[in-house]
């Protein structure tokens, strides 16, 4: 603490709802002054005398950090709280950053540019026309008002950059539209849960209040796919299930406690299930090999707001016999073969592009999509060659399968079927997130996509 002949203090704390923004408190009666500092630093005012800074990257005690010396500097008192002062000096890093070869100060680097591009459009200086997805990571275009600089923007929240740049807008949406025009959309994409979690912050300091729930809700008998739910304990529950169920599968938990490895007695098989994972996070991925030491056959990844009842049916196919070997060649055959549990039952079937859909009728949103790109692609390849989806659209969906090209026909049609004709039961349905679709990143062309990025154990969130 520093103290000065200037009547104004600056307390920085900790936000009291949300993981790592900060807040500062002025108090005294010159406080212009601290309040344009704190501004320029990121800080935004929620009342006359509390500012608050939530950031897209987690940065927060950082920057705040930055804050104070410049108060401190300028000679008005400065206060960092000891729970601030901890998460300041805690070291951390992302996990699964897809830019490994930065150092720590240049992860800060990237992050803050995305930052700054997320303001500019959150302040509209930056008008974004049209977004689309590309292998699950979402892009847009748009230009800086003023300048007349179009940018195309790669990425979401702190990994979003602008890959590159045109003299005009209609040049970039050309450009865009040529490249994206199968997932195009008008306008930005919807807010991410980064995004909307740093605007609540900014709104109020107090604990939202809870939405209001009928006193005694009345369970609903609901297709299978509809059937989800935000209780993440149901997914520990079927593996537990599925591991009693099957003794030729062996548990292991991993060093950091955050995962556990399931593994078939010949070491052909393999589910990695993440303790951690929440909402269209991973929280499954199962994986197929011919030998213990060769190159993946196929494999599969479920989001942790899938329903239970589908995740059952996936793992039990996976267990059986017909989970050994790649899948034949994918003939329209073979595709049709897969499909025939929702042509039976009425599914609606379209083509567009490079995609061909299966959906659901009536008014649940759900579906099954092929990419015929994909499954030109080596076995091992990220892109996901079927996605099995609920609720919104295949764009960003509620929950997700993402199933590579030589995942076994068997399997899918089991999952197939499960989708047509199984039945779940809910009891009070969630609002459906208007967010983005799974959080796959990837943060330049050339780099490989990654999980979606977390933190390392031990940092607090």
């Amino acid at each position: 603490m520093t103290t000065s002949s200037i009547d104004t203090r600056v307390r920085l704390d900790t936000h009291p709802t949300h993981s790592s923004a900060a807040t500062a408190t002025l108090t005294g009666t010159r406080q212009d002054l601290a309040r344009g500092l704190l501004t320029a630093h990121g800080f935004e005012a929620i009342d006359e005398h509390t500012l608050v800074m939530a950031r897209i990257d987690r940065e927060e005690p950082y920057w705040a950090e930055k804050a104070a010396q410049t108060l401190t500097a300028e000679g008005i008192t400065t206060e960092i709280t000891a729970r601030l002062r901890e998460a300041i000096d805690e070291e951390w890093t992302w996990a699964n950053y897809p830019m490994p070869w930065c150092t720590r100060t240049e992860v800060r680097e990237v992050s803050n540019e995305a930052q700054k591009v997320y303001d500019a459009i959150r302040h509209g200086k930056l008008l974004i026309h049209a977004h689309a997805e590309d292998s699950h990571t979402i892009v847009a275009v748009g230009t800086y008002l003023g300048s007349g600089k179009s940018v195309y923007l790669h990425g979401e929240n702190h990994l979003r950059q602008v890959a590159d740049s045109f003299d005009s807008p209609a040049q970039a949406l050309v450009s865009f539209e040529r490249f994206h025009g199968n997932t195009m959309r008008p306008g930005p994409a919807p807010m991410t849960d980064t995004e909307r979690e740093a605007a609540e912050a900014r709104t109020s300091l107090g604990t939202p209040a809870a939405a209001p729930e009928p006193p005694h809700p009345e369970p609903e008998i609901v297709p299978a796919y509809a059937a989800y739910a935000a209780d993440a304990g149901d997914h520990d529950t079927i593996l537990d299930q599925f591991l009693a169920a099957h003794p030729d599968w062996e548990k292991w938990r991993t060093w950091d406690d955050e995962s556990t490895v399931a593994n078939h007695e010949s070491l052909t098989l393999r589910a990695l299930f993440d303790h951690e994972a929440q909402g269209r996070d991973a929280k499954w991925t199962l994986a197929a090999y011919e030998t213990p030491v060769s190159e993946r056959l196929w494999h599969a990844t479920a989001a942790a707001s899938t329903p239970v009842d589908i995740v059952r049916t996936m793992l039990n196919s996976v267990a059986s016999e017909a989970a050994w070997g790649p899948a034949a060649g994918l003939a329209e055959t073979t595709i049709t073969q897969a499909t025939c549990p929702l042509a039976d039952a009425g599914w609606k079937q379209t083509i567009e592009g490079r995609y061909i859909r299966w959906e659901a009728p009536g008014d649940e949103a759900a579906g099954i999509q092929f990419d015929a790109f994909a499954a030109g692609q080596r076995p091992g390849s990220l892109l996901p060659t079927w996605t099995v989806w609920g609720g919104n659209a295949v764009h960003q969906p509620t929950w997700a399968l993402e199933l590579s090209s030589h995942f076994p026909e068997p399997l899918l049609q089991d999952i197939a079927f499960e989708l047509a004709e199984g039945q779940g039961v809910r009891s009070v349905r969630p609002a459906p997130p208007d967010g983005p679709a799974l959080r796959t990143t990837q943060a330049m062309p050339g780099v490989k996509p990654s999980p979606p990025a977390r933190l390392l154990p031990g940092r607090s969130r």
